[in-house]
């Protein structure tokens, strides 16, 4: 079943300053925002607020870079495991490894950018789940400042709305192999991630000898890191800053870390020096 990701309303457009002001009633396409609910072999992990359209991918992205499925496959994907679909309005989705992933703990309210973190001890809890990236000549400085404009470019529903962030899989080379949309770049980035580990045509980066890198259309937070970090990417390429957390992170990741890359100027914040 097709979600609706966008809706029109009517709103009141405003021009001009002063007595050269004017006012104009027309419809505006704007983005839709649901609840979420992510399941674990039927047990609650988490609410998201996204954008509907790749919901399995999400899901199954989210328990993914989490670090929950300790290991398990993932055997299904479905919509609302207990009752209709259609009754919870298509925003419940359980990802299923048979009961092999260890028993989830669910988050308390809905997932957000700050993603709960406090500091460098989670750091140290996810160097001790993750290993460093495998060391290798890093990413061409021409293909880095070039996925703005790869990405962007393609990015319908922000085009219809302007509203809704980018997550980007590319290659060395620069060529993009996926893109997602969504109103969270986080759930963007599950998304990706979830395609490829969900799609037999696709590997996950840490299952493949080829690197990829992992471009954002926001801020690249700790919690950007942390999912490129568990998904195996060896770069991030973000439109805006980076966190202090997030640089620390990726440092010790063995990540790079690209950001306020927009025309032919960035910042390389990880490794230190090139």
């Amino acid at each position: 079943m097709a979600r609706r990701r966008s809706e029109r309303m009517l709103v009141t457009k405003v021009t001009g300053l002063g007595e050269a002001r004017e006012t104009k009633r027309s419809p505006d396409e704007l983005i839709v925002e649901e609840p979420m609910s992510i399941q674990l072999d039927g047990t609650l992990t988490a609410t998201t607020m996204r954008t509907p359209g790749n919901d399995f991918e999400l899901a199954a992205g989210f328990c993914h870079t989490e670090g929950l499925l300790g290991g398990a496959s993932i055997v299904g994907v479905r919509y609302c495991v207990d009752g209709s679909a259609v009754g919870s309005e298509f925003n419940i989705v359980t990802v299923e490894t048979g009961g092999r992933a260890p028993q989830p703990t669910p988050r308390l309210g809905n997932v957000s950018s700050s993603c709960g973190w406090c500091g460098s001890e989670q750091i140290d809890d996810l160097c001790d789940r993750l290993a460093p990236i495998p060391t290798s000549e890093a990413f061409d400085l021409d293909v880095i400042a070039g996925m703005p404009d790869r990405v962007l470019g393609g990015q319908g529903l922000f085009a219809r709305t302007g509203s809704v962030h980018a997550a980007a899989a590319f290659t060395r080379s620069g060529d993009v192999v996926l893109m997602r949309e969504d109103v969270g770049r986080h759930n963007a980035v599950d998304k990706v991630i979830g395609s490829m580990l969900l799609d037999p045509a696709q590997t996950l980066p840490a299952e493949s000898d080829e690197q990829f890198g992992l471009f954002v259309s926001g801020r690249a937070s700790i919690e950007m890191v942390q999912k490129a970090w568990a998904g195996g990417f060896s770069a991030v390429v973000a439109v805006s800053a980076p966190t202090a957390l997030a640089v620390d992170a990726a440092r010790r990741a063995n990540l790079m870390l690209a950001g306020f890359v927009r025309g032919t100027r960035f910042n390389v914040y990880a490794p230190e020096r090139l």
